[in-house]
């Protein structure tokens, strides 16, 4: 059958916004390709995309695409928040460990997030391929990759409070890389410390896959990524994936939303009455909560440096809070001809605005890849895993943008925010053209990132003609 001849991929992303949004895009990839796709998502998730978006009939006109969906195991009131990622996760695997071993014989790949390192064992055990695609940034992954050094060599966990202390048994980042930068920088107890234990087992179950997946580009992340092929040689570095997307489709225009939010549409049209780059985008993404005090001084620090904001203010943006609508009514009261405020917004339409000058941004790597193509210097305000050490790549690395984790004060903010959109405007804005030209050319034909998804593609069709695999090309 042709379905069988193209081979047949389940693709199995972590249940949150970013990893769903950037498997959603390499699903619709590969159905241009002609492989048959099978897109395993929870029942809440699903629920949410098709109330706020058209996937459903956007997929439709790919025949060999199917939904699937399971139970994440927890009851449908479960906020799902951040500060309860743990109990999502560990739940998700109860439920989804019984239904791969029941699915997966009939598949010639699964390609799970890399999270799921449990996906590894049960494709190699019923000898299917499996190709993690790690929604991380590509430096992170590295130092996930260091960790059994870091914590053979007691780098971690980390003695004394001082977090600007470096650490030095990172290849690479000798010389750069900040406990602070450090994706678990609260870090006390390695054996017991749930995100510790589940980027260990991670990092343990790529030698055993056959092959990796990256959403990034070799111009921006070559070092590290050379780094990375030295534990996983087979690869496969196919972003930004938005753009790839963009460019296969055949109308070439923008991917459409793969939001679990309703995207508030009137943000674009405020964009369209300011005066180019004079805007600053301001989004924590989907699951960072701050404190009521981090919020108030953010807020005056934006108001005091004059620049005119669009602010994403989530209902579940307030630690442990409920959303004071009164206290955000007083805050807008006085500034409103600058200041805009949205629940939630169409990102990638809004980082293409030409009204955005800059973004400030958790640095999740979705958020900060879609910054690079358009061309939008960052200030990076951190929060937890790789966010920390990609803000620290965005500043000291790449140069497009400034690094202001842990920093919560209206004054810094003020000096920062007039630093990137005004004082040092040019040069920021040099550095991060340059990023979106490379990025720009690597998806295109005969590209690096074009030509990795092309191998991608060919190694899976011809899986699907071979028929299962015994041994993984990644083992070393």
């Amino acid at each position: 059958m042709e379905a069988e001849n193209s081979g047949h991929v389940l693709l199995f992303p972590l249940p949150i916004q970013s990893p769903i949004n950037s498997m959603l895009q390499l699903a619709e990839l590969f159905c241009l390709a002609g492989i048959q796709v099978t897109f395993l998502n929870t029942h809440h998730n699903q629920q949410l995309l098709c109330r706020h978006t058209n996937v459903e009939s956007r997929f439709r006109q790919y025949p060999k695409f199917q939904f699937l969906t399971i139970s994440d195991g927890l009851p449908e009131e479960h906020p799902r928040s951040s500060l309860l990622f743990g109990e999502l996760i560990s739940s998700l695997q109860a439920v989804a460990e019984p239904f791969l071993r029941k699915i997966l014989p009939a598949m010639t790949c699964v390609i799970p997030d890399g999270l799921f390192y449990y996906a590894v064992d049960i494709g190699n055990e019923v000898g299917v391929s499996v190709i993690p695609f790690d929604t991380i940034s590509p430096c992170c992954l590295w130092v996930y990759l260091c960790f059994p050094k870091l914590i053979e060599a007691g780098d971690i966990p980390f003695k004394g409070n001082d977090l600007d202390v470096l650490i030095e048994n990172v290849p690479g980042m000798q010389g750069l890389l900040r406990r602070r930068d450090f994706p678990f920088y609260r870090l006390t107890n390695c054996a017991t410390d749930l995100y510790c234990q589940l980027a260990l087992k991670e990092i343990q179950s790529i030698p055993r896959s056959h092959g990796l997946i990256l959403n990034t580009f070799e111009d921006l992340d070559g070092p590290s990524l050379s780094l990375i092929r030295s534990n996983c040689p087979q690869t496969y570095v196919v972003g930004p994936l938005h753009l790839q997307l963009k460019n296969r489709l055949a109308d070439k225009r923008m991917p459409s939303s793969n939001s679990l939010w309703e995207e508030d549409h009137s943000s674009i049209e405020w964009l369209d009455t300011q005066p180019i780059e004079s805007v600053i985008y301001v989004s924590f993404g989907s699951l960072a909560a701050l404190t009521k005090e981090e919020i108030l001084e953010i807020w005056h620090g934006l108001v005091n440096s004059g620049v005119r904001f669009l602010w994403v203010m989530r209902s579940n943006l307030f630690r442990e809070e409920e959303f004071n609508h009164q206290l955000l009514k007083e805050l807008v009261e006085g500034c409103k001809e600058r200041v805009y405020i949205v629940s939630w917004a169409p990102q990638e339409k809004v980082l293409a605005h030409p009204a955005i000058g800059g973004f400030l941004t958790h640095s999740g790597w979705n958020s900060t890849m879609e910054s690079i193509v358009h061309g939008k210097p960052m200030i990076c305000w951190a929060v937890y895993v790789d966010q920390r050490v990609t803000s620290r790549f965005v500043g000291e690395v790449w140069e497009i943008g400034v690094d202001m984790k842990d920093i919560c004060d209206r004054y810094i903010v003020e000096k920062v925010v007039k630093d990137l959109m005004v004082t040092n405007k040019d040069k920021f804005k040099k550095s991060v053209d340059k990023l979106s030209i490379l990025a720009k050319q690597s998806v295109e034909e005969g590209g690096s990132s074009y030509n990795s998804f092309e191998y991608l593609v060919d190694y899976i069709k011809k899986l699907g003609r071979r028929g299962k695999v015994t041994n993984p090309n990644c083992m070393r």
